[in-house]
C-alpha cells in the first residue's frame, strides 16, 4: 500500500541456533512516530538491523515505502535514515566532515552537500560547534550529531535508537521538541528507548517486542485510555512474560 512508510511480515531472524526475531509482522503508516519497545535482548536491534541491511533476514520480508529491503536494497536504504546508540563515528573529525563523508555516501553533489550540511546545523543548533571534534562535544551534542547524519540526505524514514540516552534533563526535552518538528514536518519515525515517558510524550503508535515476539500492538490512545501510563502497559505486558508481578 502506498500510505506505509513500513511493512515488516513474517520476520524471523536467527542466529545460528538462536532465533532474536521469531515471525513478527507490523506495519507504520507514511507520517507516524511509532514507539519500537522492549528490554535488551527482545530483538529491536535484529529487526532494525533486517530493516536497515546491516543483517540478513532468514526469513520474512520488509519494505520500505514499497522497496524490498533485499531486492531493491539501494533504493530502501536511501530511504532511510538512522541514529544508532552507538557513536559509531570518528571521534577525532569535525562534525562537518562527518556530515560532509556521509553526504557523499549518499550519492549528493558536493552543492548539494554543503547546502544540506548547512540546513541540518540549523535545524538541529549546531551552527557553533561544526569545527569542534567530536569527542570534545557534550553527550546532548553528539547525540544531535548522530540526528544530523541520520537526516543529511533527507531520507523519508527515520530510525533512532536510543536517542537520548545519557542525555541530561535539559538537552532531552531540547530533542524532544527537534523529534516533534520533524515528525510534524513529515518525517515518519521508529523510536526504541528505555524511557518509557519518552515514548507517551512522542509516539502515536506504540509495538512491544519480547523474546523475539510482537506480544503488544496499539496506538498511544487506546493505551492510556483506561488512565494507565504507556509504563504501565508495558510493565504488565513484559512482566507477565517474565513471570513476574508489577
Amino acid at each position: 500500500m502506498q500510505n506505509l512508510a513500513l511493512e515488516v511480515q513474517n520476520l524471523v531472524k536467527r542466529y545460528g541456533d538462536k532465533t532474536a526475531v521469531d515471525g513478527i509482522s507490523f506495519e507504520i503508516k507514511k507520517g507516524d512516530f511509532f514507539g519500537f519497545l522492549g528490554p535488551n535482548g527482545a530483538g529491536k536491534t535484529s529487526t532494525i538491523s533486517c530493516i536497515t541491511g546491516t543483517a540478513t533476514i532468514t526469513s520474512g520480508e520488509i519494505k520500505v515505502f514499497g522497496f524490498d529491503v533485499v531486492r531493491d536494497y539501494r533504493e530502501a536504504r536511501k530511504k532511510i535514515g538512522i541514529s544508532p546508540q552507538e557513536f559509531n563515528v570518528d571521534i577525532f573529525a569535525k562534525p562537518k566532515d562527518i556530515l560532509y563523508f556521509v553526504g557523499g555516501y549518499f550519492g549528493l553533489p558536493k552543492r548539494e552537500r554543503l547546502k544540506r550540511i548547512d540546513e541540518v546545523a540549523e535545524e538541529l543548533g549546531l551552527k557553533d560547534y561544526m569545527d569542534t571534534t567530536f569527542r570534545a562535544l557534550s553527550g546532548g551534542y553528539k547525540r544531535r550529531i548522530m540526528l544530523a547524519r541520520a537526516l543529511i540526505h533527507n531520507p523519508d524514514l527515520l530510525i533512532l535508537d536510543e536517542p537520548t540516552a545519557g542525555v541530561d534533563v535539559e538537552l532531552r526535552h531540547d530533542l524532544w521538541r527537534i523529534l516533534t518538528d520533524l515528525n510534524k514536518k513529515g518525517k515518519t519515525i521508529l523510536l526504541t528507548t528505555h524511557y518509557l515517558e519518552e515514548a507517551q510524550r512522542l509516539c502515536d503508535r506504540i509495538g512491544i517486542i519480547f523474546g523475539g515476539k510482537i506480544v503488544s500492538l496499539e496506538s498511544k490512545d487506546e493505551l492510556i485510555k483506561d488512565g494507565k501510563s504507556i509504563e504501565d502497559h508495558y510493565l504488565a505486558q513484559v512482566g507477565a512474560k517474565n513471570g513476574a508481578a508489577f
